[in-house]
């Protein structure tokens, strides 16, 4: 790890984590600065607090400041950085990562030199074994369709247990989740949700519905089942009456009976929840939890986890909801 990685070390753990917590990285290019801020909040108002904008426009400079003085909360990095001028202005401008589209060794070690967090594009192993010799574990792959997609991705980084990626180029909303499912994937950077057309004509609301379209398609939250709290006697007794009554068969195991296609739970023991639980299934448990615990959705107690599911603090009529990973 170079020296510039290691005496920041929590600045950049802290950007990471931020990135890792949205999951998506909107890239824009931004040809008004007039429309940077109404963007930058149709995107905050989406549930994607942050912005990747890139050095392809000569205002973009101008849009980020813009957006870091009206949105100081909000991650901002610049990408597209292919000089050191660049990285001059970027960094002047106030954003707290950049993202380059190639591997330049002399633009990555000028921006470490200058104590940036920088996340440099890669295609093959050689350009990720330069970047993890400067002390890098995150970096962009790009482009991530033309250059064979998820499958070409999970090949070249295996040796790689340490490095994540942004596999940024042809991500959209029907390839999302066959990269947010590996684990190696930090987020995805994508423009599907900021296309040109909408930003020309500052359609915010358009914007902004996609981007919270985007949010769901990658966190792909669906109803799991339903458990109702009793005791073992009670359970039983409740899955023969279902069984007898509208024909549903039902699975006896040793904390529960699946009953209704499996849509119903009765426990035979209490679990959170005065009544019972709601149980929600997500794309990857970790991610949902992230993405819940940066928006100040508290948990339950984790100092003594339950087994399979993450439960939240807070009840639903008597209901708890717990998060369960999809099979």
């Amino acid at each position: 790890m170079s020296n510039s990685v290691k005496e920041d070390k929590s600045r950049w753990d802290s950007v990471k984590k931020r990135i890792y917590d949205l999951g998506i990285l909107p890239v824009i290019a931004i040809e008004d600065a007039d429309k940077a801020v109404p963007l930058a909040r149709a995107l905050c108002e989406g549930g994607l607090p942050a912005a990747e904008i890139t050095f392809r426009t000569a205002c973009a400079k101008e849009a980020i400041v813009r957006i870091r003085e009206a949105l100081p909360d909000m991650l901002v990095g610049a990408g597209t950085v292919l000089t050191k001028e660049q990285v001059d202005d970027a960094l002047d401008a106030g954003v707290e990562f950049i993202v380059t589209p190639g591997f330049n060794p002399e633009i990555v070690r000028y921006a470490l030199s200058r104590g940036a967090v920088i996340m440099p594009g890669t295609a093959t192993p050689g350009e990720m074994e330069q970047a993890m010799g400067m002390g890098l574990d995150v970096v962009k792959f790009f482009p991530a369709e033309q250059n064979g997609g998820i499958a070409k991705l999970k090949a070249v980084s295996a040796p790689y247990s340490k490095l994540s990626f942004i596999p940024t180029g042809g991500v959209n909303a029907d390839n999302l989740i066959s990269y947010i499912r590996f684990p190696k994937i930090l987020a995805c950077g994508g423009t599907w949700m900021v296309k040109k057309e909408l930003i020309d004509a500052g359609n915010w609301e358009e914007i902004k519905r996609l981007t919270q379209q985007a949010v769901r398609r990658m966190l792909g939250f669906e109803f799991a089942h339903l458990g109702i709290n009793g005791s073992g006697e009670e359970a039983l007794k409740a899955a023969k009456l279902i069984s007898e009554l509208f024909g549903f068969d039902f699975s006896d195991g040793s904390s529960s009976i699946f009953t209704m296609d499996n849509r119903i739970e009765l426990l035979k023991a209490s679990k959170p929840g005065r009544l019972g639980h709601i149980a929600i299934a997500v794309n990857s448990l970790e991610r949902a939890v992230s993405y819940l615990r940066a928006r100040g959705i508290e948990l339950y107690d984790e100092s003594a986890p339950i087994k399979g599911a993450v439960y939240l603090k807070e009840e639903l009529l008597g209901f708890a909801v717990h998060l369960v990973q999809k099979k």
